[in-house]
């Protein structure tokens, strides 16, 4: 018998990280919320709720948002602790950074390889001067 007064289940570590790398792929494949909201039939506070962790993303849809988005849905979970998922967890942790993902898309799509490499010196070298403290 099903206690209907039970309180939900809460988010668990899981649910947060595959909410993460869902909200990862959806902003490098250039989509909103409401249009991947639109492609898989729910709303797009839907898929804020997921994104946060807040709702847990059922095996059905997490199918439909990986074919949406392109991607396998082992993407959305860490496998294990081999190599390969601790740089994918690293890989998925530096494309959170808040305009990584706009960095990297506008990065990729620069043509020629000397202004690509000019592109690279210059954020690096304002890197350097972010850790450089203040006098």
């Amino acid at each position: 018998m099903t206690d209907h007064n039970a309180s939900p289940k809460q988010a668990t570590k899981e649910d947060v990280i595959v909410g993460l790398r869902i909200q990862t792929l959806r902003k490098s494949r250039g989509l909103s919320q409401t249009a991947l909201g639109i492609a898989i039939g729910v709303s797009f506070q839907q898929i804020q709720k997921y994104e946060n962790g807040a709702n847990r993303v059922g095996a059905g849809r997490l199918g439909e948002i990986a074919r949406v988005l392109g991607a396998s849905v082992s993407t959305f979970f860490e496998e294990g602790d081999d190599a390969a998922a601790q740089e994918k967890t690293e890989v998925f942790n530096l494309l959170r950074a808040p305009g990584a993902v706009d960095l990297l898309n506008a990065f990729v799509t620069i043509e020629d390889d000397r202004l690509r490499r000019e592109v690279l010196a210059l954020v690096r070298s304002a890197a350097r001067m972010e850790q450089v403290p203040s006098t």
